[in-house]
């Protein structure tokens, strides 16, 4: 039997003193939904916090008591002060909404031939009021306490009731949860029924019921062994649907160390979460070789066998992560070793780690390929993981995109994110960073709130990128920075690499050569937990450039070689385009030409149109300087438009500077491209902070929804003002007014 954990005593008086540092962002975004929006309980909630929890480093307490026990006093004593049968029916309303809304009050007190009326009492008080769907009431907290303030003889006996009056296929899970929370004490033939009706949630997308239908069973179940197993389901339901705080409450009472190790791999160091899941490979894999052959199945069963694809699939995402690549092998040895077909990328990396890049590029190609709609969401980020390294971001999208509608049919608000981390890198090349900003910035608030950490970095470094592109060097800055303080501190080297080479776009924008080939040349010699090979790859292209224009040709020529083997032997239109213009910017005076112009031929047949712009500037650049004026300013006009529809103002600004030195004018963009009014001096952030701020939403909360802190959004704000030529928020609201 498993020993339910006792509730903390209801009635401290005394909270534990307020933490030194402030909670990080994800905690923030987190107390906000365990408050349900309720001000004073966020208040408390942060006041409550050890330093510990603020930092998240340990999860947040997921007990009503332990959150707000001071509202949640003042709540109880409303509720205490009214008539004892109209605490009876809100006591019945509670346990019908939470945690599993079973729709079923009405039905219960028909059957139990209840008058409704006292029910004018709580709403005369202002704490509930009745209609024709049931009891609503007025906030969470005042429906815990309802629930809470009954005896435990009472609450059993609503449970019972509404187990009762729930009939039919359909409510069956929803009846064991009832039948389970009105037990008096442990039943092994109740736990089997509730993790019977766990499964079937499971199956039919419903992570949350799945988890609650569990965990009762595990507080039921008669056999240690079993029970313990359960609360190890129990926490990565929890997890799958987006509650990571208590998942890792619940996983902490276990010893499943590959649990661990996947919740660690989203919210903790991404070595250790290798370690620890491997670890669980080879366990899994020792107990089927002793009692079994080998086979194949399907993940999440439950047998060790059929657990080890899944295991590996999160080996695999924490090498990647870790951009310790050459770890992929331990883990393709320990599956072979198991008889097992590896799944996802793992041995396509494990070949492009070990220099074999033709076997890579079919080995990622039949990764690539399971892209097909209602597939499996860790198949499907896999798919899109392997299509990004073969430079195909069309399917990157398309596998990203079902990825994250087949996790969220399913619920599982955790792969949700993860597929929207990899979908940024497709969006943005594809000429559209603000729309992928926009997404980036939805996503980050989704892993802020589920407690994916991780998820964050990676998506913080994505959204650093984006502002160096749009031109944003102080966003650009604090992201990057934000995202390598957290990637660094967890041995995370895919946005710590990512992150650096933002700030190198950055400087590329600007023409500080020096400082790019400096920023990338650091790239290529950092080590796991700090750089990562997949970046340093597609960061080349700039690397080569960089290094040309700073004479060092040398280095230029070794980046180029090995960049070229990988883009002719994978075939990719975008990355042969720019291996060719690695190689124009490496030949001197009039034979680059033939060389941009195979570049963007191949462009043409790629998807990357930010990289095809950029091209074209390099190319109108080397044409001027060959006294080609017709054209170079052809070229450069081309890129100038294109950079500025893509909201690109540094990169534009180089265009400019070459149409000058060309003793061209800047031709004026189409009218379909020229954005109109005082809004077009705005860059696309400011104009967001801007039209929120017009909304009427204040400094912290527009911080807040956009995972930034008050005073970024204040030096915004003050640079929005100086390009309006205002002074107030009334004169900027009649500005956005009057503009499209």
């Amino acid at each position: 039997m498993v020993t339910p954990v006792t509730p903390p005593t209801l009635d401290r008086t005394s909270p534990p003193p307020r933490p030194a540092a402030a909670p990080t962002e994800g905690v923030r975004a987190r107390i906000r939904a365990r408050a349900h929006g309720d001000l004073l309980a966020a208040a408390e909630i942060a006041a409550r916090l050890t330093d510990r929890q603020a930092a998240g480093l340990d999860p947040l307490p997921t007990e009503p008591a332990d959150l707000a026990p001071a509202l949640l006093r003042a709540r109880r004593r409303e509720v205490r002060a009214l008539p004892d049968d109209t605490r009876l029916l809100l006591l019945l309303a509670a346990a019908d909404q939470h945690p599993l809304p079973t729709r079923a009050f009405l039905r219960a007190v028909a059957a139990a031939g209840l008058d409704t009326r006292p029910l004018d009492a709580a709403e005369t008080a202002g704490v509930a009021s009745a209609g024709p769907d049931g009891v609503t009431f007025r906030d969470p907290w005042i429906r815990v306490a309802a629930y809470e303030t009954a005896t435990p003889a009472d609450r059993r006996d609503a449970h019972r009731l509404l187990a009762r009056v729930l009939d039919g296929r359909a409510e069956a899970p929803h009846r064991a949860w009832h039948r389970g929370a009105g037990a008096l004490g442990p039943s092994g033939r109740l736990a089997g029924e509730l993790a019977s009706a766990a499964a079937h949630a499971r199956v039919a997308g419903a992570p949350a019921l799945a988890r609650a239908l569990t965990e009762r069973a595990a507080s039921l179940a008669t056999d240690p062994a079993a029970g313990t197993r359960l609360l190890a389901r129990a926490a990565a339901d929890a997890f799958e649907s987006g509650d990571a705080d208590h998942a890792r409450l619940l996983a902490a009472r276990t010893t499943a160390g590959p649990l661990t190790g996947v919740l660690a791999l989203r919210t903790g160091n991404a070595g250790e979460a290798f370690d620890a899941v491997l670890a669980g490979v080879t366990q899994r894999a020792g107990t089927f070789l002793r009692d079994g052959a080998p086979h194949n199945g399907a993940p999440h069963s439950g047998a060790p066998h059929e657990d080890i694809p899944h295991l590996l699939a999160r080996a695999t995402e924490a090498a990647v992560y870790t951009g310790d690549l050459r770890r992929c092998r331990e883990a393709l040895a320990q599956a072979r070793r198991a008889g097992i077909d590896p799944p996802g990328v793992l041995p396509g990396l494990a070949a492009a780690v070990d220099g074999r890049y033709g076997d890579a590029r079919d080995l990622l190609q039949a990764a690539a390929g399971h892209c097909g709609p209602g597939g499996d969401p860790t198949l499907l980020v896999h798919a899109g993981i392997a299509a990004l390294l073969l430079g195909d971001h069309t399917r990157a999208a398309t596998a990203t995109l079902r990825a994250a509608e087949a996790a969220r049919a399913r619920g599982a608000a955790g792969t949700v994110v993860q597929a929207r981390e990899f979908r940024v890198y497709a969006d943005f090349w594809t000429g559209r960073p603000r729309a992928a900003e926009t997404a980036a910035l939805e996503a980050l608030r989704e892993a802020y709130t589920t407690g994916q950490d991780n998820a964050a970095c990676h998506l913080q470094a994505a959204l650093a990128m984006f502002a160096a592109l749009t031109g944003d060097a102080d966003l650009c800055r604090e992201r990057a920075a934000t995202a390598r303080a957290h990637a660094l501190a967890h041995g995370l080297g895919l946005p710590a690499a990512l992150a650096q080479w933002a700030l190198a776009v950055l400087d590329l924008g600007t023409g500080r050569f020096d400082a790019v080939a400096a920023r990338l040349r650091a790239l290529a010699g950092f080590g796991p937990g700090h750089g990562h090979r997949a970046i340093r790859h597609l960061a080349t292209p700039a690397y080569v450039e960089a290094a040309v224009r700073t004479g060092d040709t040398g280095v230029a020529k070794t980046a180029h070689a090995d960049y070229d083997r990988w883009a002719r032997t994978v075939r990719s239109a975008d990355d042969l385009a720019l291996s060719a213009r690695c190689r124009a910017l490496l030949t001197p005076g009039a034979a680059a030409v033939d060389h941009y112009r195979a570049a963007l031929d191949l462009h043409a047949g790629g998807t990357r149109d930010v990289e095809r712009a950029h091209t074209e500037l390099l190319f109108g650049s080397a044409l001027r300087r060959l006294r080609r004026r017709t054209e170079a300013r052809d070229r450069l006009h081309s890129a100038l438009e294109a950079f500025t529809s893509f909201g690109a103002p540094h990169f534009a600004d180089l265009a400019r500077a070459e149409l000058r030195a060309l003793g061209a004018p800047a031709a004026p963009l189409r009218a379909s491209a020229a954005p109109e009014g005082p809004q077009s001096s705005l860059t696309a952030q400011q104009l967001l902070v801007a039209r929120m701020a017009a909304d009427g939403a204040t400094n912290r909360e527009i911080a807040a929804r956009l995972a930034l802190s008050p005073r970024t959004i204040d030096h915004h704000l003050r640079g929005v003002f100086t390009r309006l030529g205002i002074r107030s928020r009334i004169e900027l609201v009649r500005i956005l007014a009057e503009t499209p």
